[in-house]
């Protein structure tokens, strides 16, 4: 999608929904951990579970500058609406769109844009999350089959998915990424498990669970791109989804300054609003700031992405800026709602919660910077 009008129309319809749908519910899905299904229908019928899968394959074919704007939009509500797709967007489905030869992708992607698949990307393990080439799950050729064991952690959208892009070992005598490969893995094949939602800290509504392989028998055709070739299927997805995450920051972020400026402009202290005192305005102005440089580096990236750079580097900082920006904007919006902030009533203290994981899934903050030291340094500079 490349017509500026199309765009704008879609971003409006979202804001729209965002407003009437979304919001008011914030609460009702927090409390119950579950995104109504009449919701889910509804964001199907807008198109965001194939937001970046290509137009010939039923998608929106939108360009990652273009599905940032979106979800930039998309995340003035809870970042737990945004999960309910996003794996299909980002993670789930990029390995594929990127990878996949052309059975692969007639075969799967069609009913991923629609939503009627719903795809997870299970890379991390007990000792495989930051150390993400430790993959120690295994794929064992076995005639035209690969025999898969093993445990994934952490697989967000695990319990309803119909489709994981699963990263195991098929050399057992190489040590590190160059041993790994990637797997298509329906979650009807024989030994495949899903273990109970954990209890988190934050968004509610948008689950985790293990993902148990036991003798789970893969077909060839099911291998993603070349044996060995796994751990780059991973960190190719993973730069794209840092960006596609940062926009998820930026979002939250715009939302949170507009509920601090829609509060300190009513709450009156010393016979006055709280929006005429300094302090709260340097913290609004700060978070502001924060915001805006976040934003810009989020399509910037993605501009350059786009056009066909290698942006390993620039994914990095993006993700590691937005990520750290959300985390300091929400503190001082607690900060601006003082008591009220930490009170479940207005949503602020929930969404503190919210981003804290922004800054640890798809790269912690401190494997983003090893990276950006490493291609700084490989770049000289």
């Amino acid at each position: 999608m490349t017509d500026p009008h199309t765009l704008s129309a879609l971003i409006d319809v979202i804001q729209r929904f965002v407003a009437e749908r979304l919001r008011p519910i914030e609460g009702l899905v927090s409390e119950t951990d579950e995104v109504p299904g009449s919701i889910i229908e509804e964001m199907k019928q807008l198109g965001l579970f194939g937001l970046s899968i290509p137009e010939s394959y039923g998608g929106l074919g939108l360009s990652l500058e273009e599905e940032a704007r979106v979800m930039v939009a998309f995340c003035h509500a809870a970042p737990a609406f945004r999960s309910t797709f996003g794996t299909n967007v980002g993670i789930g489905s990029q390995g594929l769109v990127m990878f996949g030869d052309e059975a692969q992708k007639a075969r799967w992607l069609p009913s991923i844009a629609s939503g009627e698949t719903i795809t997870a990307f299970a890379l991390t393990e007990a000792e495989a999350g930051s150390d993400s080439a430790s993959v120690q799950t295994r794929a064992v050729r076995d005639g035209d089959h690969y025999v898969l064991n093993g445990v994934k952690r952490y697989i967000t959208n695990a319990g309803r998915a119909n489709l994981f892009t699963v990263m195991a070992r098929t050399d057992l005598n190489t040590k590190g990424g160059a041993g790994v490969s990637a797997f298509l893995v329906p979650a009807d094949l024989p030994g495949l498990s899903v273990g109970k939602p954990e209890k988190k800290m934050g968004q509610q509504g948008a689950h985790i669970h293990d993902v148990v392989f036991e003798d789970v028998r893969v077909p060839v055709e099911n291998r993603l791109g070349a044996e060995g070739e796994g751990f780059t299927v991973a960190m190719r997805v993973l730069d794209r989804g840092r960006v596609h995450i940062s926009a998820v920051c930026v979002g939250v972020a715009e939302r949170l300054i507009a509920d601090c400026v829609a509060y300190a402009s009513e709450r009156k202290q010393f016979g006055q609003p709280i929006a005429n005192f300094q302090l709260i305005q340097a913290m609004i102005a700060d978070s502001k700031t924060e915001a805006l440089a976040a934003k810009a580096l989020v399509f910037d990236t993605a501009r350059k992405r786009d056009a066909g750079a290698n942006v390993t580097l620039e994914a990095a900082a993006t993700k590691l800026f937005a990520s750290e920006m959300v985390g300091r904007v929400a503190d001082r919006a607690v900060q601006v709602f003082g008591g009220a902030g930490y009170v479940a009533d207005y949503g602020i203290e929930r969404l503190y919660r919210d981003v804290r994981i922004f800054r640890i899934y798809e790269g912690a903050s401190q494997i983003q910077q090893l990276i950006i030291a490493r291609e700084t340094l490989k770049r000289g500079g």
